[in-house]
């Protein structure tokens, strides 16, 4: 599946390692997801809302369970959290530039995920917007 085919086909999203700092690309993502119409869970045991949004403190805390897990992430933290994201279900993960390694990948093929890797969504949807 395409990052323009997730966007198109997805109504919620995860974001592990949202943050309320406006400069981290955790921000971001889900201030760009909010936005553009969709529903975001922010994972971050550090906050309790990020701009208004409800924030979890682990993917195990929600209470519906995504149809996409976004991370941004360390690689090594993506790496580990893809076995939680096949445990609760989730069926595809989206791995920013930054936020992927080869072994996640290979974590992500050897448990039949669903993936996207090295793409980013702040500017797929950036572009979405534009083309309306």
């Amino acid at each position: 599946m395409t990052a323009d085919e997730v966007l198109k086909t997805k109504k919620s999203f995860a974001v592990i390692g949202a943050t309320t700092n406006k400069e981290r690309y955790g921000y971001e993502v889900v201030e760009i997801l909010h936005s553009s119409g969709y529903q975001v869970f922010p994972i971050n045991p550090k906050y309790y809302e990020i701009d208004g949004i409800t924030c979890y403190p682990s993917l195990k805390a929600l209470k519906q369970k995504p149809d996409v897990a976004i991370t941004a992430l360390a690689p090594a933290n993506t790496e580990q959290a893809i076995a939680t994201i096949k445990e609760l279900g989730i069926k595809t993960i989206w791995m920013p530039p930054g936020c992927w390694s080869d072994e996640a990948v290979k974590k992500c093929q050897q448990l039949q995920l669903d993936f996207i890797y090295d793409v980013c969504p702040v500017g797929i949807l950036k572009l979405m917007l534009l083309k309306k």
